[in-house]
């Protein structure tokens, strides 16, 4: 004879992944837990942090399938909680500098930054080219 509670433990249990990568080493854990564990719990029963002891969970963001959750938060069945590392570089900042080097070198609208069209390019580089041939003539004389 099967003991209900027995029973009612085991479908009570749900199974989740726990993921974390380094540029060089990665891990992927599956784990059978409560289903009423939390975020938090779930991190800490899969042994993540002692295989990364360089894991900060009060200062790194956590999600479930890309999306950021709390360290509170519930999973469940098959979700995969995500540890992500900090970001070296403000992806804004980054986007920032791209579109100036862009403007700066004739690849963007120096108004809009939008990109410059063909004509208006191919325009820009005769213009210069004809500037180039005055500059040229002028020092000549």
């Amino acid at each position: 004879m099967v003991n209900s509670s027995a029973g009612e433990a085991a479908n009570d249990r749900i199974t989740v992944e726990v993921a974390y990568a380094l540029p060089d080493r990665q891990a992927l854990l599956t784990l059978s837990v409560s289903s009423a564990a939390s975020v938090e719990q779930i991190i800490q029963q899969s042994g993540i942090l002692q295989q990364f002891p360089q894991i900060d969970l009060r200062a790194q963001k956590v999600g479930v399938w890309s999306r950021p959750v709390k360290l509170v938060d519930n999973v469940s069945e098959g979700d995969r909680i995500e540890i992500y590392r900090p970001l070296i570089a403000d992806p804004k900042d980054l986007r920032r500098r791209r579109a100036e080097k862009a403007k700066e070198e004739g690849r963007a609208d120096k108004t809009t930054g939008g990109r410059v069209a063909e004509q208006k390019m191919a325009s820009a580089e005769q213009t210069s080219a004809e500037q180039n041939s005055i500059a040229k003539n002028n020092k000549e004389e």
